[in-house]
């Protein structure tokens, strides 16, 4: 207990913040750092107790080991509470720095939905996605991540976020005879919308975005229900140019983002730094190569 209160020298600094709805939100009720009220789970919305209270002791011991920062500990406590993180996908998402990734994705939401949707969509994406629970390595095919996203489901859609129902993979749409086929098709029950996601190896193009629209407006005419809101579409590319990015939601009617994707997690800059590189060890281990002598016969 000593330490927790060293870590938590001021327990009133995690009392839930006060909310309210505002106009230019459209009357949404949202929490500090954009969360939405109705996206957390009852108990943090009625209670007056701090945040410090609703989070298990389990969990405080991984945030106190894992995450100096008191702001970027409040967003893990409220982000816990929202999706029920068990303490091990705590863990996980804390070394997947969750905080730092969720709401980066570049998009043009807000010129194309209402507020309070544009900010839930927003929050709901990131950037970058981290797929380290994949075996891919290079050359590997775009219908190969597929394939390897769909039998990882339960990861995937971890790193996905909150509310994500996966619908199914290439998709079909019988289009004037033609037949057209989505990579992947997901429903968000928080954003109550289907989202269209079209994976693609490599750098991200400008054409990319048409085609997606395309999708888009097909799934909003035959597959979305009168009271869902606007279809999604969410590009997943390995690279992607900022100023490219933004020309390319030009004449582009549907809320699309472009997020990149990473198949092994980056290394901290320090630990980066003090590890040897491959030609390093190579180097080091030539001269012992030459020197071993030939076992006799």
């Amino acid at each position: 207990m000593i330490a927790f209160q060293r870590a938590y020298p001021r327990p009133s600094d995690f009392s839930p913040p006060a909310v309210a709805k505002s106009a230019a939100s459209g009357g949404a009720v949202r929490l500090a750092g954009g969360v939405p009220a109705r996206a957390v789970q009852a108990p943090l919305a009625r209670t007056h107790d701090s945040l410090l209270w609703l989070v298990p002791w389990a969990h405080h011991v991984t945030l106190m080991e894992k995450v100096k920062d008191l702001p970027t500990r409040r967003w893990y406590m409220e982000q816990t509470l929202a999706n029920g993180w068990s303490r091990n996908v705590l863990g996980l998402l804390i070394e997947a720095r969750a905080h730092a990734r969720q709401g980066k994705v570049v998009s043009n939401f807000a010129a194309l939905l209402p507020a309070a949707q544009s900010d839930l969509a927003q929050q709901s994406l990131k950037d970058p996605y981290v797929f380290d629970f994949l075996t891919l390595t290079e050359p590997f095919q775009e219908r190969e991540l597929e394939t390897e996203l769909v039998r990882h489901l339960e990861k995937f859609l971890l790193e996905l976020g909150q509310g994500f129902a996966f619908v199914g993979r290439q998709y079909r749409l019988d289009i004037g005879g033609e037949d057209f086929y989505i990579d992947l098709l997901f429903y968000n029950l928080r954003l109550r919308a289907f989202v269209v996601i079209d994976l693609k190896k490599g750098r991200f193009k400008p054409e990319y975005a048409g085609k997606l629209n395309f999708y888009c407006n097909v799934v909003n005419d035959r597959l979305k229900h009168p009271t869902d809101a606007p279809t999604i579409g969410l590009i997943l590319c390995q690279t992607r140019d900022q100023l490219l990015a933004e020309y390319s939601f030009v004449g582009i009617d549907k809320p699309i983002g472009i997020s990149t994707y990473e198949l092994t997690r980056a290394l901290p800059t320090k630990l980066r730094s003090a590890l040897p590189t491959v030609e390093e060890i190579e180097a080091e281990l030539a001269p012992k190569r030459r020197k071993r002598p030939r076992a006799s016969r």
